[in-house]
């Protein structure tokens, strides 16, 4: 029997590689390059060359590269995926297909979904044309999440929803909602159901709520007698809690910054508003020491969040884990956020006027923003108590 060729893995990799560096250089629009769509801006303003530049990634499937091609994803390797990260980075660009229902939803989904409700939703996720948003706070279920009121009544071939939820991001802008429901007031837990809503429906009043940032980004979120088909409500009732959950691991490790983002060069940031040496180096050695000091951190932290996420998914998905990684990772955030601020100076302190470029006075919004991060998603307190409980096996003492 003649031998198998063999098959050369790295070869493979830079034939992908030259693929993606090809597709960014004919697609990426110029206009865009090293742009982001910045915290709390409304996603439905969209540029032109935003959507060449959005359907262009979505119709390959790269937007959610690991996801099954069956239903639109790009049915990659993970170490494509990061070959498709990495030079995005490299070229100034970025992935057009985000949102909620990239980080938090789809996965949840593809999980525990039926095969009608991943054919229906999961496509449109992967072009990036539908928003979608999160219905899990309440004004007093915040912490104590299993104390959601919202209920959801069998009314035969719907339930009849009725309720408030709170800090919904983006709902004001938001196509559907993915929800947790009381189905059940018998049981905290058991009685908790998680079903899909069309926030166009009839009932449904959202009320957006200033920040501090100057964006209004979170929602009040109000239900009266909203009707929701059955066919909506995703696994079986009383398995909200389960599936909940889950989904709050996703959004956990996509918060920590665990997904692979890289963090802007704040050593590009300090020369542009600091003095270099004869070397280019940063003359400031303080400043130097601790941009150095961040930058190590930073990546040891991504290099660790990498291995966690790539081990957690080897046993089936994600983990307790992301509690670990949602903590560091956003802390972490708003550390850089502090220090770029004080590498501009006064130039950082900006809120509005002439004298202050759009970058400057997007990092001072970014800054203030970013102070919910360790908030939102299950607060750093929460994560606390998950970390003793679930990680290090630490039980509570009667």
């Amino acid at each position: 029997m003649a031998s198998q060729p063999k098959i050369d893995r790295k070869d493979d990799a830079e034939a992908f590689r030259l693929e993606v560096r090809q597709f960014i250089a004919d697609t990426f629009p110029e206009e865009l390059k090293n742009r982001s769509a910045g915290a709390g801006l409304d996603p439905t303003a969209e540029t032109p060359a935003q959507k060449i530049w959005r359907e262009a990634v979505g119709a390959r499937g790269w937007g959610t590269p690991t996801w099954p091609r069956e239903y639109g994803g790009g049915g990659l390797n993970r170490k494509q995926a990061g070959i498709i990260n990495e030079d995005l980075a490299k070229a100034g660009a970025y992935n057009p297909i985000a949102g909620m229902g990239v980080m938090m939803f789809g996965p949840t989904l593809l999980e525990y979904g039926s095969e009608k409700q991943k054919q229906e939703h999961i496509p449109p996720i992967c072009r990036g044309e539908i928003r979608w948003c999160q219905g899990y706070s309440e004004p007093n279920a915040g912490s104590d999440l299993a104390n959601l009121q919202t209920t959801a009544e069998d009314k035969g071939d719907h339930y009849l929803v009725n309720g408030q939820k709170t800090w919904t991001s983006g709902g004001q802008w938001a196509d559907k909602c993915f929800a947790i429901v009381r189905t059940d007031r018998s049981d905290k837990h058991k009685g908790i159901s998680f079903m899909l809503i069309d926030m166009d429906t009839p009932g449904i009043e959202v009320r957006p709520i200033n920040m501090i940032s100057g964006t209004s980004p979170f929602c009040e979120t109000f239900f009266t007698d909203v009707k929701v088909p059955k066919e909506n409500l995703v696994g079986e009732e009383g398995q909200g809690w389960t599936i909940g959950k889950r989904l709050l691991q996703h959004e956990r490790t996509n918060l920590s910054g665990g997904g692979g983002r890289a963090s802007a060069g704040l050593a590009d940031i300090a020369k542009k508003y600091g003095e270099v040496d004869a070397d280019g180096r940063l003359a400031d050695p303080v400043m130097r020491n601790r941009i150095a000091n961040f930058e190590i951190r930073w990546n040891s932290f991504l290099l660790t969040a990498r291995r966690a996420v790539e081990e957690s998914k080897a046993l089936g998905g994600v983990s307790e884990i992301s509690s670990a990684l949602k903590k560091l990772g956003t802390t972490l955030g708003q550390e850089r956020a502090e220090l770029a601020i004080q590498i501009m100076g006064l130039q950082g302190l900006g809120w509005e006027g002439d004298e202050f470029s759009a970058a400057e006075l997007g990092g001072v919004r970014a800054w203030l923003y970013g102070k919910a991060t360790t908030i939102y998603g299950g607060s750093t307190e929460i994560q606390n108590n998950i970390i003793a409980k679930r990680v290090l096996g630490m039980l509570d003492h009667q």
